[in-house]
């Protein structure tokens, strides 16, 4: 397989992080962004160059907007768009979820995933070739009580990817990606110690990254599910 150069949202974290090192042991270049220092800095210790690890809120246009000036001319399109970055509300009835909290889980889950899309694809239509994965949820095709902001959040991301898929010319796709059910923080938030039952972020990355680096224009407007979910 050819190497890539995959951007992955979040890549400090998490599912992030764990497809990140998968990505890197396959030989493949990762472009990645973050919010916390420590981790950030970690990660570049490790991976050294070409990978490149930048402090990015994708939540700010303006901040995704520079990173993507200075990725696209270090190292030109993304072949592999991973818009993976997520937060999720605190358990709550979604009349008790205060108006800043709601806000944050739109601004970053939806709002994040448009100013990585505004601001990569057009390099990529220029070129012709590119997978953009926007990562779902069980909740974006389901619902549950206490996460309604979450579920919101995620059902227009699936919206959001039909409708790109739709608009992007022939040698693109544009998928929706449920990972399935995973022990990150963010489960352990809603789950508690329940969480331990499911498989790590470094487990469902060896059977998940072989699975997206598969993915080409056939699947454009695909929801998928990740293998093993």
């Amino acid at each position: 397989m050819s190497r890539r150069i995959v951007l992955i949202t979040g890549a400090t974290r998490g599912l992030g992080r764990a497809m990140t090192d998968e990505f890197i042991r396959l030989g493949h270049t990762v472009l990645g962004c973050g919010r916390s220092p420590g981790d950030l800095e970690r990660l570049r210790r490790q991976a050294g160059p070409p990978h490149d690890f930048a402090a990015v809120d994708i939540a700010a246009d303006e901040q995704v907007r520079a990173w993507a000036d200075r990725l696209l001319g270090a190292h030109g399109p993304p072949d592999l768009v991973l818009n993976n970055a997520g937060v999720i509300n605190r358990n709550a009835r979604l009349w008790d979820v205060p108006a800043p909290e709601f806000a944050r889980v739109m601004e970053v889950n939806l709002n994040g995933t448009v100013h990585v899309i505004r601001h990569f694809a057009p390099a990529m239509i220029q070129r012709r070739r590119g997978v953009i994965v926007n990562f779902s949820s069980g909740w974006g095709r389901s619902a549950d009580a206490e996460v309604a902001p979450y579920c919101a959040s995620k059902w227009a991301v699936e919206g959001l990817t039909r409708a790109l898929a739709q608009e992007l010319p022939r040698g693109l796709a544009a998928v929706a990606l449920n990972p399935g059910i995973i022990n990150t923080e963010m489960l352990q938030s809603c789950f508690g110690g329940a969480a331990a039952g499911y498989p790590s972020p470094a487990a469902w990355a060896r059977r998940a990254v072989p699975f997206l680096l598969e993915l080409g224009p056939r699947d454009n407007g695909q929801a998928l599910t990740a293998p093993g979910a």
